[in-house]
């Protein structure tokens, strides 16, 4: 018997039971179209956060943290026999900060990647507004140097806010979150309150509206001058300069040559918040899991299925045996039936996985605070090798789970089965 009477002598078996063949062949399509559209969502979710991660924080920051100790730090001297014996009173109260900030932007000048360069002073504040109190945090910027380091300029609600804010000693930027948390709106004044109790009043010159609700309803950006006057430090100190790439992709490249020029630590966007992205990619992958056992429901259906069909066929089995038929041969009929199962399942489960990703993506909703972006949308990126993906699990575990009862199938003693006997 040739492979082509194999396939003829499986699909006669499965035809004689339509109802709970398609029955069968459905579970699995429902199982490819959640896998589908599982996949399809955990990427899109993914990556819409790192879409916002990356427009909404620079590419490369430098903190006040140095790597190179500054030369009176060096207590032995590179030369033999001088040691040099330095006393350093320490004020842990002391902001720590890029003294000559100016000195190390013109020494990470020359690498080449680099579009935008901004320095910035960040202060924990509390904003008041008449009865309300909010705490926030104040970013002290270079208007014009801010606007493409984190996208600020496009997501302005009032598009002339950073022009304003620039011609405004005492002017503030806030998220569109906070600006309700206190209750107010353009042209208002409002009170930043310092750690000291120091008393700032400033002007709301604009709002802006990242995607972020953490950012949006805490933090808010005033002028570099008013930031350091906000934390006491000298007009040539900063918190941290933020860097702008060309290539977002070797930001971790760039910020390895950063550090090496500045003498200062330099993170990449993605080592700055690895923690947010490994959240969204650890979710994503406990769901991925848990609709997998879909899968597993679908692949008990089909052994359910073929252990009902081999009953049914224990005399034809007994007959052929007889013929002498290889138990092989019988092996491999019935699991070319788990085999067409599992191809009719995920014929209709991978374009109904795609309908089902279609549909969900035209559902618009209204934009939630509740969560840690704000969307109206579920967002989805499908693409070809999710289904290809799907198609190959999902035939894989027909098969499998028609193995165990393919071979028992050989099992039968075909005497006993002529005689009467239906047990093995």
């Amino acid at each position: 018997m040739n492979y082509l009477d194999q396939v003829r002598i499986a699909f006669v078996h499965l035809r004689e039971r339509k109802r709970q063949t398609i029955l069968t062949a459905l579970g699995v399509a429902v199982g490819s179209a959640m896998l589908v559209t599982t996949i399809s969502v955990s990427r899109g979710s993914s990556s819409n956060v790192i879409a916002k991660v990356i427009d909404t924080v620079p590419h490369v920051l430098i903190s006040a943290e140095r790597v190179v100790p500054l030369v009176p730090e060096n207590i032995v001297s590179k030369q033999r026999g001088r040691v040099a014996m330095v006393t350093k009173n320490i004020n842990l109260d002391e902001q720590q900060v890029i003294k000559n900030y100016t000195g190390v932007v013109e020494s990470i000048r020359r690498v080449e990647e680099l579009r935008s360069i901004s320095p910035f002073v960040l202060s924990k504040l509390l904003a008041r507004n008449k009865t309300r109190f909010t705490p926030c945090v104040t970013r002290g910027v270079v208007p014009h140097l801010e606007a493409e380091i984190a996208g600020l300029q496009k997501n302005l609600l009032e598009k002339n806010s950073l022009e304003e804010l620039a011609y405004t000693p005492n002017g503030i930027l806030v998220g569109d979150l906070l600006a309700k948390k206190l209750n107010a709106g353009y042209r208002d004044r409002i009170v930043l309150v310092t750690k000291n109790s120091e008393e700032f009043p400033v002007t709301i010159v604009g709002r802006f509206s990242s995607g972020f609700n953490a950012k949006d309803e805490r933090e808010a950006y005033v002028n570099l001058a008013l930031a350091q006057r906000m934390e006491g430090i000298s007009s040539n100190s900063v918190s941290g300069i933020g860097l702008r790439t060309a290539f977002v992709e070797r930001a971790s490249l760039t910020a390895a040559k950063v550090q090496t020029l500045s003498g200062y630590k330099s993170e990449s966007w993605d080592e700055t918040n690895r923690n947010v992205i490994e959240f969204y990619n650890r979710n994503a992958m406990i769901t991925l899991v848990l609709v997998g056992f879909v899968f597993i429901v679908a692949g008990l259906g089909v052994s359910s299925v073929m252990t009902t069909v081999i009953l049914q066929k224990v005399k034809d089995i007994a007959i052929l045996r007889s013929m002498g038929m290889e138990g092989r041969s019988i092996t491999r009929i019935f699991m070319l039936e788990g085999f067409m199962i599992g191809v009719l399942g995920v014929i209709i489960g991978s374009p109904f996985g795609h309908v089902i990703c279609h549909l969900v993506y035209s559902i618009r909703f209204e934009a939630s605070t509740a969560g840690v972006l704000k969307s109206d949308r579920i967002n989805i990126i499908e693409m070809f090798d999710a289904h290809l993906i799907v198609i190959v699990f999902g035939i894989l575990i027909a098969v499998l789970s028609s193995w165990n009862p393919a071979r028992k199938a050989t099992r039968y003693m075909p005497v006993r089965i002529l005689r009467g006997e239906v047990g093995a």
